[in-house]
């Protein structure tokens, strides 16, 4: 009798156990752009400074301490240690929609593959998924130096376009800039099913184009390019992503053509490119998509480039963030639903749709360019899913009111 008892109690609660080897903290949050809490790190010393860029000045919580915490990984169910950082508030700035703050932490506390997270609110939010979240990784923890824009503020992130001005702030005395240029990607990511190799050998290692050296304290304007940032002489380098025009925004028809080689043949994409004005050629296309209804067409239009724009935003590293994997399943299945962290995988989730339900894999694959970057592990069953999303497309079904 007791054990069937105990059984029965194991049925009813081991799902919701704190026990249980998936605690289910759901990241999703983190791949919606309005919501992100962004983060950057500048090493100081013994302590290294951390800058949050609150998107949304909703997400603060007046009254509250900022609570800092420490993690074995994504998926500890028990933090390391807990930190608050008071009087926060004060030294919170405007800045748009949302607001910026920086504090320090002890290096004495920190060491490589530690992972923060960060909110500023009831201390339960700091550790859900909606938190900032930061894997400290040995640039973290070495890098004395950030990018900032033009007005000498935080830039919180690593791309830029080639004609925008922006600056490093470094840390010490030694402002040497030295900037080494690479060749850019242009290469998209392959569908979901596609066989290993499916886009042919890939380089191990990019030889630099060129140099060039400044002092840390001025204002650069780069050309298009990938960049290794190093100031003095530390062996801590940063990547940074220098694109043409107004990235992540498109505004010439090849920037217009090119992110559709995830719904269209090589030959469509090619009579797109040949046409004669191809911007209106990429009109007529959506047009033909829309079944010839323009405000379905402007609708489609809407949804499938603000996907493009936003992978950009969220993933761009070593190229493009809708090239990159994460990119690929952005822009046809739109942000996912659910985002679990576990054992180093990533795991999109998507419930919406029958077409579409599905559960992604991604496995990281960082390097010098990309510290955060993800590969999608590839298989031939979701060849069935991919199509009929691609479909869902082709028949102008996948437009988002209100986008």
């Amino acid at each position: 009798m007791k054990n069937h008892l105990l059984l029965l109690l194991l049925l009813l609660f081991g799902l919701s156990s704190p026990l249980s080897a998936d605690p289910r903290r759901d990241f999703a949050t983190q791949y919606r752009p309005g919501r992100r809490i962004l983060v950057d790190t500048r090493r100081e010393g013994d302590s290294l400074r951390v800058y949050l860029r609150f998107t949304d000045r909703n997400l603060l919580r007046r009254g509250f301490p900022l609570h800092v915490v420490g993690w074995a990984g994504y998926d500890a169910r028990r933090p390391l240690w807990q930190d608050t950082v008071r009087q926060l508030r004060r030294r919170l700035q405007p800045e748009g929609a949302g607001a910026r703050a920086d504090f320090c932490l002890p290096i004495s506390r920190l060491r490589a593959g530690l992972v923060l997270s960060m909110a500023l609110g009831p201390a339960e939010e700091a550790v859900s998924g909606d938190a900032a979240w930061l894997p400290l990784t040995a640039e973290h923890l070495g890098r004395s130096f950030i990018l900032i824009d033009s007005l000498s503020q935080p830039l919180m992130r690593r791309y830029v376009h080639a004609r925008e001005v922006f600056g490093v702030s470094a840390y010490g005395p030694d402002q040497r800039l030295t900037a080494y240029r690479y060749p850019l990607s242009s290469v998209p990511a392959a569908p979901p099913m596609a066989a290993a190799g499916a886009l042919g050998p890939q380089p191990r290692r990019l030889s630099s184009q060129d140099s060039a050296q400044f002092r840390a304290d001025e204002l650069l304007r780069l050309p298009a390019g990938l960049y290794l940032l190093r100031v003095g002489g530390s062996p801590v380098r940063a990547g940074l992503l220098v694109e043409e025009n107004r990235f992540p925004e498109l505004v010439t028809a090849d920037e217009l053509i090119a992110p559709l080689t995830y719904l269209t043949t090589s030959q469509e994409r090619k009579q797109l490119f040949d046409a004669p004005d191809p911007k209106k050629a990429v009109d007529q296309f959506w047009l033909t998509v829309a079944g010839n209804s323009q405000p379905l067409a402007r609708q489609l239009i809407r949804t499938y480039y603000g996907r493009v724009s936003e992978a950009s935003q969220l993933f761009s590293a070593h190229k493009a963030g809708w090239l990159t994997d994460r990119g690929l399943l952005y822009l046809v299945l739109g942000p996912p639903e659910s985002v679990y962290r576990a054992n180093g995988e990533e795991r999109w989730v998507y419930r919406s749709a029958v077409e579409r339900s599905g559960t992604f894999i991604f496995r990281p694959k960082p390097s010098t360019f990309a510290p955060d970057n993800y590969e999608l592990v590839r298989r031939p069953e979701y060849e069935q899913l991919w199509y009929a999303a691609v479909e869902q497309w082709r028949k102008g079904r996948t437009a988002q009111p209100g986008r």
